[in-house]
């Protein structure tokens, strides 16, 4: 009889345990990738494309596209919406049942290399893959590469990225195994992924969205990250909220940006099937229009652009090229009149970032200097412009003690 009821005790553990581990692991609590793992995943698929191991494990049977679309209901020419996600190196393309319906998971394809470490791309040749919202319209979906003529351009930095003064250009999907900041797919997946764009894009489809995550976007795996890079935590709940809405509705949320961050509400069947692109408030509007309107005025040059060498310059040529250009530096520019900050920075700004160069466009260390300057403005009035929260302060507790004769506060 004891032996009876130990078996039934232990049996009933193990149904609990599994119950635990079940709820843990759909809130991304009970596995949990480490940096280390991150990396050793990509070397490892890097290693077997190189040796020609393709497909990667894990992908689809590229062969029979129609008939996959057919078995799951889905017309060849739905519309798409692609999730990439690089801690756990995969990509899912969903596709709209059409008819008012919403989106239905096609394929999920192994990503075979993306460049960096988790976190946003922040300017040009830090070798990084963004996070973010995207929006891939026809234009982009034609970069016209040479190296990659069939490729997805995301359109970084998209209006977010540039009012966080983050530079870079032509952040693809594309095929092969190597990546300086874009995500390699092989040619194989990024052939596939590229005919479905296009005929979505054919039937009507005005922007394919691409939601593009440091991880999949659980409790469990938020919190286990922003304890390792917490510089990002912030940046990653506003990115979660994005990816809640759409875990919810199954339609991709609408997005826009204001006030430095993004902002997600959702949609219905009919805007779901065709979403528009990242909206912008006015205010940020106005932000970004006059950071354009910094950077027109830093790349405007007067005059012959410099003659590129031809031969080595000597010890005497470089002392005497040294001592001119520091000369200029103390005239006033033929186009320094048109460094000034934008007209409509609000009061509080420092006059510093206002007044004239006094030094020609023509030197790289004005046109350098011009920049840092223009960017400088731009950081302190969004900081103004953002409204900032208050503290609330907390309310100090006390009781007095017989013993000590004073107040005691905690």
């Amino acid at each position: 009889m004891t032996a009876r009821r130990g078996t039934r005790l232990r049996a009933f553990l193990g149904l609990l345990t599994a119950a635990v581990a079940l709820a843990l692991a759909q809130d991304g609590l009970a596995l949990r990738l480490d940096p280390n793992d991150i990396a050793t995943l990509r070397k490892e698929r890097k290693r077997a494309a190189a040796k020609g191991k393709l497909p990667l494990p894990g992908t689809p049977d590229l062969k029979n596209l129609d008939d996959r679309l057919a078995r799951r209901g889905l017309a060849p020419e739905g519309a798409m919406l692609i999730r990439i996600f690089k801690a756990e190196s995969e990509m899912e393309v969903w596709i709209n049942r059409g008819g008012g319906g919403t989106y239905t998971l096609f394929a999920t394809y192994p990503i075979c290399y993306w460049s960096g470490s988790l976190g946003p791309k922040l300017k040009e040749g830090d070798r990084q893959a963004p996070e973010g919202f995207y929006t891939v319209d026809w234009r982009l979906a034609h970069p016209g590469g040479r190296r990659w003529p069939i490729a997805l351009d995301l359109g970084y930095p998209n209006v977010f990225d540039q009012l966080h003064v983050r530079s870079g250009s032509a952040i693809l999907i594309h095929g092969g195994c190597a990546s300086i900041g874009c995500f390699a797919m092989t040619n194989g997946v990024n052939k596939e992924v590229h005919k479905l764009a296009l005929r979505a894009l054919d039937a009507g489809q005005s922007y394919v969205h691409v939601h593009s995550f440091p991880f999949r976007m659980t409790r469990g795996n938020l919190a286990h990250f922003s304890v390792k890079e917490p510089q990002w935590a912030g940046f990653w709940r506003n990115l979660k909220q994005g990816y809640d809405l759409f875990e919810r509705t199954r339609l991709p949320p609408r997005i826009s940006v204001c006030n430095g961050r993004y902002t997600l509400a959702e949609t219905g069947p009919l805007e779901g099937a065709n979403p528009g692109p990242i909206a912008v408030c006015p205010r940020t509007q106005t932000i970004i229009s006059d950071l354009h309107a910094i950077n027109a005025r830093v790349a405007t040059l007067d005059g012959p652009p410099p003659l590129p060498l031809k031969r080595k310059i000597s010890l005497n040529d470089a002392s005497a090229a040294w001592h001119a250009e520091q000369g200029s530096l103390t005239q006033r520019g033929p186009n320094s009149l048109r460094q000034l900050a934008p007209e409509t920075l609000p009061a509080g700004i420092s006059a510093t970032l206002t007044r004239p160069l006094q030094c020609s466009l023509l030197l790289a260390s004005c046109r350098k200097y011009a920049a840092l300057r223009a960017a400088i403005a731009h950081k302190e009035k969004v900081r103004l412009a953002t409204p900032e929260k208050k503290k609330k302060r907390k309310k100090r507790r006390s009781y007095y003690s017989k013993k000590k004769k004073r107040r005691i506060y905690y």
